[in-house]
């Protein structure tokens, strides 16, 4: 089996659908493409049908429409061609828990294609010198290390990777990210889901936010947060009410503590620092940032709970 050229995108997405047993439908016509080498974050509100699509893609489930393909194939009807390419990380790895962390790599590496060293594999997530410890004895965030080192076993060409830090303390998960850019560097393609929006952020270099089953935003982190106003905030002395600030600004007051949004951060802020410097008032907790991705994505869940349309319940599987 030839694999296919190195034009032909890591993963491709059209007009995806997948439905449940009752009529729901937890994927609804979502396209995308995730060029070779890039890391692509699949973000979405709980229920949105991420791992619902992600499943398809990793040729666990055939789509009830559309298409999926990964690395050119088919990635459910052409399976001995895409699994030896992909790494697959689980939110949950479910391994024997009386295992030993060396003996269940070995076992792993039994099933995997040209599999790397286990000391290697261990060695990336840093759990070097736990080997010998039992899996059930690992904690959670040791457990989701293991998980990691099991899907870079094979060394793959894409990799798919479902809410990787979850249990991890700040540290490991800033080292994972650093691994995660690493093989991104390496040509590796990272398809990830997070609930970690600052992880998202910090790692994509595109992504799509999903709603209920579709495709709702998506671009860079950049291009995905342009969108939405910039702010700033600051508290007054009790004697300084906001509507002696100039007149340009629009501002929000609650309880001394005031908010402007703004289209024009570094104008309006050179405006209300001159102002404040020139009137001789204090601006204590001063904060001014562009918008996050979490704005953008706390936009779409607040848009979400205006809708009050009867929604049918989802099974536990979607997620």
């Amino acid at each position: 089996m030839t694999h296919a050229n190195h034009a032909t995108p890591a993963i491709e997405a059209e007009g995806l659908r997948r439905g449940y047993s009752g009529d729901f439908e937890a994927v609804r016509g979502i396209s995308f493409t995730v060029p070779r080498g890039e890391i692509f974050a699949l973000l979405g509100t709980n229920g949105a049908g991420k791992t619902s699509t992600v499943e398809l893609l990793e040729g666990l489930a055939v789509p009830s429409a559309g298409t999926a393909r990964v690395l050119g194939h088919d990635p459910y009807r052409e399976r001995a061609a895409v699994r030896p390419r992909i790494g697959v990380m689980l939110q949950e790895g479910g391994f024997p828990s009386d295992l030993t962390v060396a003996e269940t790599v070995r076992m792993w590496a039994g099933c995997t294609t040209h599999a790397r060293p286990a000391a290697e594999a261990l060695g990336a997530t840093g759990l070097t010198g736990r080997e010998d410890v039992r899996v059930k004895q690992l904690s959670g965030g040791e457990r989701r290390r293991l998980d990691l080192s099991l899907a870079l076993l094979g060394r793959p060409e894409v990799l798919f990777l479902d809410e990787p830090t979850t249990g991890l303390d700040a540290e490991g998960r800033r080292d994972t990210w650093e691994l995660v850019r690493a093989l991104r560097d390496g040509g590796t393609t990272v398809l990830l889901t997070t609930h970690y929006l600052e992880e998202a952020e910090a790692l994509a270099d595109r992504l799509a936010i999903m709603h209920r089953g579709q495709i709702v935003l998506s671009g860079t982190p950049a291009e995905v947060t342009a969108a939405r106003p910039a702010r700033i905030r600051f508290t007054l002395p009790a004697d300084v009410p906001a509507a002696r600030l100039p007149l340009g600004l629009r501002a929000a007051e609650d309880e001394g503590r005031v908010e402007i949004r703004t289209e024009s951060l570094q104008d309006d802020l050179a405006t209300l620092l001159g102002w404040a410097r020139n009137e001789g008032v204090r601006l204590d907790g001063l904060d001014a940032r562009s918008a996050s991705l979490e704005e953008a994505f706390l936009d779409i869940a607040a848009a979400a709970d205006t809708v009050t349309e009867a929604r049918t319940p989802e099974p536990e599987a979607v997620r």
